[in-house]
């Protein structure tokens, strides 16, 4: 069904329409009647319209539909007539024609006018003054024409060859001005009862959803003063009872014409004061559409809320002579589409049917062992939303939820009903919804006085109950069914996530982000570094960033959970304890009651903060376990605000996040310790540092191309042998890991201890062969290139230099020439006998001689390579420079040769000699 509430405006012309199967005609003279009365009609100042599907439902659907729309109007007087003749033209639209139905229902000063239009497939013309024979009341059709005539002031058939349209008009009943509808006389016991006088607060909302104005009665009932709310959106002070996306919310019943139905309004005090509103669409002169919202105290609904609308002539039989649906007459028509509008309008009827104070409705959990509180109209609606209670409250029957219970006062049996603790209600009764024998939920109604209750209200409401039990629980279905998708969307997500970070900070930071906002309102993770260390926090996430000092603060100051291993979800009530007692505190402090002098007193300036933490923290707080390769690696800590509650599903779907987030936690935390070896051992494989040697200028770069600065082969060494001599080495290893830096260290060390004994440059090099040859299966190639250096008096240098295997050094002199200083030799670990020799080198002052390793001389772009002619082109263009600028040049230039991150480690080692006067 679609509808449409059009306040003011002239109606459109109907739709295409079909007609009845038996063909029924006016006289000539009345249907010039009807024709001369529709033209002569008075401005329409509202219209209503809805279309109907062709199925038996919709019978109900219209009838309601149009009660509804008199209701609205407050036309009261002439609703009963109105239902049973849209009632009698729908049905033989939908029923016997077949078609779906339009009903179009305008307002104007004359009254009423209805119009329902089929859409028969065969129609004829009927001729001017063609007699009309209505047909026998006995016969199946035609009842609908002769209940127009019976009881509509005027009413008429309009025809064109495609379509047909019954339409009947009803006139206004006299009535004293600004009477709407009168109830009978009461007595003064059964009235309904007000806290002093009877505030009614009056806004108004544009159609942004901001406010506009705001009347002394809403400052009295909500604290704001006008100026601290106009301009504001309504959803920042509504607490509305529906879960955002389930159902109808807020800015959905500002654009309805006109809507009735409970809420909360926060207060400047930050306390929900539950409301019963009635909201109007309007337009003013300009056209601008806004809504007229009138609040007052929930338990003074009686200001406000419209009368039932189900007559009882109407909940018995329909005037079709079938039987009209319990769910409907229980619920009305049309039934809430969502979950939250069901429960929440199944409360507030099970409340009106009862005449209570309060009405409650629970939902029973997979297992059946808890019920959770999805709805709830009389009582703190966001204390108890979500609250979970044990099915089994007690001994005996009336402990269970799965039995009818009525308590006459609750006082005498303190926590039989655990929801209503502290709320002031007295009598209560109790009835379960089930399907096919199995406990769904429950449904109860309490009331403020004792022995409000007997068994006949008991099945009264069990009947209810068992007419909405299926609906329920169908609606229920399809809630899980939507979260369940949105579940595995979110965890998909979230493994994604995760998987794309080793970086245990990162790790942590994601972890909380995708909790906070959507399954917890804060979160705080603890980590263990081992089993014999303490939970230590480690991160900390709120909603609002500003609370996020506060919560920190108060749990560094609390013991942390246990870490138990135990899966699920287990309550912590620690934190909102101890917040709870540093507010009180506060308070004592700032009204000078914490027993000090009165120049200690605090100002109250300082409550503040500690108040907003309480706030924060003060509702359900729950830890779930990290755990990971069967070890408790930390807690994951989630929270809400002051009085809400985890919904299972939520908590369900948090457990699934921490089994990922465990495993994604510990990946990083043996990632992170793999590198910290790693960059140990690299370390360890270079020297601390360079000696400082006269008369020669000396500059490494070492990059290292792994992930993390993992170890290479390359490796380079400066180091004195005796006085005035130093040796020098650079070499590659073949491949990288542990391995390679097995023999990169093995090399660095024995060319220093080798050396040291006195040997020459072959001898030290033959013996480190025999060494990695030792090695056995462990050993690699070597490729080193190994010298000697003797700084002269006369400022230049003398070098003795072995190249065995690796890329040759090259000498750049003053003039910008360069040349190779050495020849090539055996590279070492391959072969036992080895025939090496050395070949002395002069460096005169201003030469630079330039050592590297293959990375650099094998940077490739494609199919171009570096190589050592490409090197020996960029060391032409470094005359003049010193050491440091030398090896910084080649470096850059190999960075720019290619755009890819090097694929291999590179080590450069540049030494010039300056002379005896430098610049």
């Amino acid at each position: 069904m679609t509808t449409g509430l059009i306040p003011g405006g002239q109606p459109p012309d109907p739709g295409p329409t079909g007609g009845l199967p038996q063909q029924r005609h006016e006289p000539a003279e009345q249907e010039a009647l009807h024709i001369d009365n529709r033209s002569r009609s008075s401005v329409i100042t509202a219209r209503a319209a809805a279309s109907f599907e062709p199925v038996g439902r919709s019978v109900a659907s219209a009838r309601a539909f149009v009660r509804d729309t008199l209701q609205g109007w407050g036309y009261a007087d002439i609703v009963d007539d109105a239902v049973v003749l849209t009632s009698e033209l729908v049905t033989n639209a939908v029923v016997h024609a077949g078609t779906s139905a339009d009903v179009l229902c305008l307002r104007s000063d004359d009254g009423v006018r209805i119009e329902v239009g089929d859409h028969y497939p065969e129609r004829e013309i009927p001729l001017q003054g063609q007699a009309v024979n209505m047909g026998s009341p006995d016969r199946e059709g035609g009842r609908g024409l002769q209940l127009c005539a019976a009881l509509a002031g005027h009413w008429g058939v309009d025809y064109t060859p495609t379509q047909k349209l019954v339409w009947f008009q009803l006139a206004l009943p006299g009535r004293p001005v600004g009477a709407r509808a009168a109830g009978p006389a009461l007595p003064s016991a059964l009235l309904p009862l007000a806290d002093g006088r009877v505030r009614v607060a009056v806004v108004q909302i544009d159609r942004t959803g901001a406010l506009t104005s705001w009347n002394e009665d809403a400052e009295e009932l909500f604290g704001y003063a006008a100026e601290q709310v106009i301009g504001k959106p309504l959803s920042d002070l509504a607490a509305w009872p529906h879960t955002p996306g389930t159902g109808t919310g807020i800015a959905e019943a500002l654009r309805l014409s006109r809507w009735e139905g409970s809420y909360g309004i926060r207060g400047a005090s930050g306390r929900v004061t539950s409301v019963y509103a009635s909201h109007l669409r309007v337009r003013d002169t300009t056209g601008e559409p806004s809504t007229v919202c009138l609040l007052v105290r929930d338990h003074e609904r009686a200001v406000l809320q419209t009368p039932l609308r189900v007559p009882a002539s109407d909940t018995a039989t329909a005037s079709d002579g079938q039987s009209t649906d319990p769910f409907e007459v229980f619920i009305g028509s049309p039934a809430p589409d969502d979950l939250d509008g069901l429960l929440q309008r199944t409360v507030e009827r099970a409340r009106d049917m009862l005449d209570g104070d309060s009405a409650f409705l629970l939902l029973a959990t997979d297992d059946e062992t808890e019920l959770e509180v999805r709805a709830s109209t009389g009582l703190p609606s966001a204390r108890q939303r979500f609250a979970r209670v044990p099915v089994e409250a007690g001994p005996g029957r009336y402990g269970s939820a799965r039995m009818p219970a009525v308590h006459d006062d609750l006082t005498a049996v303190p926590g039989a009903v655990p929801l209503l603790s502290g709320t002031g209600m007295r009598s209560v009764v109790t009835v379960p919804l089930k399907v096919e024998g199995r406990l769904t939920g429950s449904l109860g109604v309490a009331a403020e006085s004792p022995g409000r209750y007997s068994n006949e209200e008991a099945l009264r409401l069990q009947f209810a109950a068992d007419r909405i039990a299926l609906a329920v629980e169908s609606a229920r279905l399809g809630e899980l069914e939507r979260l369940r998708r949105g579940s595995l969307s979110f965890l998909v997500e979230a493994s994604d996530l995760l998987a794309g970070t080793l970086d245990r900070d990162q790790t942590l930071a994601l972890m909380a982000q995708m909790t906070v906002p959507t399954l917890s309102t804060w979160c705080a993770v603890y980590t263990i570094a081992d089993q014999a260390s303490e939970p230590y926090l480690s991160y900390v996430l709120h909603e609002d960033e500003e609370l996020i000092d506060g919560i920190k603060s108060l749990l560094s100051k609390i013991s942390p959970p246990d870490p138990v291993p135990t899966p699920g979800a287990r309550v912590w009530s620690a934190p909102g304890e101890a917040a709870h007692q540093a507010a009180l505190r506060s308070s004592m402090r700032s009204l000078g009651m914490s027993g000090g002098p009165p120049h200690q007193v605090t100002s109250a300036s300082g409550i503040g903060p500690t108040l907003a933490t309480a706030s924060a923290v003060g509702g359900e707080t729950v830890v779930l376990p990290l755990v990971a390769r069967n070890r408790v690696i930390g807690m994951l800590t989630l929270g809400k605000p002051t009085d809400e509650h985890f919904r299972q599903e939520i908590l369900e779907l948090a457990e699934d996040l921490s089994r990922r987030a465990a495993l994604a936690l510990d990946n990083a935390r043996l990632y992170s310790e793999r590198t910290a070896i790693s960059q140990a051992l690299q370390r360890s494989l270079l020297p601390p540092e360079l000696p400082v040697i006269e008369g020669v200028e000396v500059e490494v770069i070492y990059r290292a191309a792994g992930e993390g600065n993992e170890v290479g082969g390359d490796f380079y060494d400066l180091f004195p042998i005796r006085d005035g001599a130093y040796g020098f080495a650079i070499g590659d290893v073949c491949g990288t890991g542990p391995n390679a830096a097995a023999v990169t260290g093995l090399a660095r060390h024995a060319l220093r201890l080798l050396a040291r004994e006195g040997l020459s440059g072959p001898a030290v090099l033959e013996r480190l062969n025999s060494a990695i040859l030792d090695e056995g299966a462990r050993s690699r190639f070597l490729t080193l290139l190994y010298g000697e250096l003797w700084p002269q008096e006369d400022g230049s240098a003398l070098l003795k230099v072995v190249c065995a295997g690796h890329p040759l050094p090259l000498r750049l002199r003053q003039d910008g020439t360069v040349e190779p200083a050495a020849e090539p030799q055996p590279l070492l670990g391959v072969m036992d006998d080895l025939e090496l020799y050395e070949q002395t080198v002069t460096l005169d002052p201003g030469d630079v001689l330039l050592c590297v390793t293959d990375g650099v001389t094998e940077r490739r772009e494609g199919a171009r390579m570096l190589g050592d002619d490409g090197l020996a082109d960029v060391l032409t263009t470094c005359t003049g420079l010193t050491a440091g600028a030398v090896a910084a040049r080649i470096m850059r230039a190999v960075e720019r040769f290619a755009q890819d991150a090097p694929s291999d480690d590179m080590a450069i080692l540049a030494m010039r000699v300056p002379g005896l006067h430098t610049d």
